[in-house]
């Protein structure tokens, strides 16, 4: 992208929030988003359009829960956490992104030539 910034690839954002609501506890939507875009040095950009779907799906498959609170800056937000359901899917997603890493780390080294030792 020509700003620098990059799309997240389909199937990042549930481990990136998954990820987020482990590391930083419970947290409104726009905590998360700007949790995430710190993180990533700015690289990721998250506006509502994509967060909040993801967030609502989440909830679905009950991987996360939300209540309603109180902001920092006094404002009524809702607040979401980690469900134990959502600490087994993160680590199953993150077996599986370190499998793939893995994989496309192979294709990222020189291929050995057709009969080399």
């Amino acid at each position: 992208m020509p700003d620098g910034k990059t799309d997240v690839m389909q199937g990042t954002l549930d481990l990136l929030v998954l990820k987020t609501l482990e590391a930083m506890g419970s947290m409104h939507g726009w905590g998360i988003a700007r949790r995430i875009e710190q993180v990533s040095e700015a690289a990721l950009s998250m506006n509502h359009g994509t967060l909040y779907p993801a967030l609502v799906r989440l909830e679905q498959r009950g991987w996360i829960r939300s209540e309603w609170g109180i902001s920092g800056n006094n404002r009524r937000a809702r607040f979401y956490s980690l469900t134990a359901k959502g600490r087994k899917q993160l680590s199953a997603q993150e077996e599986r992104w370190d499998r793939v890493a893995a994989i496309v780390a192979r294709f990222r080294r020189p291929f050995p030539e057709e009969g080399a030792p």
